[in-house]
């Protein structure tokens, strides 16, 4: 499957490295997936993983938020393939749906793994 020049952007910018300092000088941390860090895509993200679908209205609500801010934050989760935006009709009223895509799950995953390594090893300290 081709890719679009913009899911090739967008995936070239999801992680950048951290670094901190340890008993030993300088290491490079984990990488840090850029997408999933912003507040607002972490909350998304992970309201998400513990349901199967979340309408664009329970999502405002659960994050408190606007409808604009909502919109540019799941657009960008879709762009990086994290979640999956479905639209339907009930009766005459459009109704929009976010799910996690297993793309997302994995990217969580990892996400959280690297943060939890990050905390051990200012722990370790």
């Amino acid at each position: 499957m081709a890719r679009t020049g913009a899911a090739v952007r967008a995936r070239k910018r999801t992680s950048v490295p951290l670094h901190h300092v340890g008993a030993r000088g300088a290491r490079p941390a984990a990488l840090l997936d850029r997408v999933i860090h912003e507040r607002m895509r972490l909350g998304i993200v992970s309201a998400l993983a513990v349901n199967d679908r979340l309408s664009f209205n329970e999502l405002k609500r659960l994050m408190k938020t606007t409808d604009g801010n909502l919109s540019v934050h799941a657009r960008r989760l879709e762009e990086a393939h994290y979640v999956q935006c479905l639209k339907s009709f009930e009766g005459r009223v459009p109704r929009t749906e976010f799910r996690l895509t297993e793309t997302g799950r994995r990217a969580l995953e990892r996400y959280l793994d690297h943060m939890e390594a990050l905390i051990r090893s200012m722990r370790e300290r």
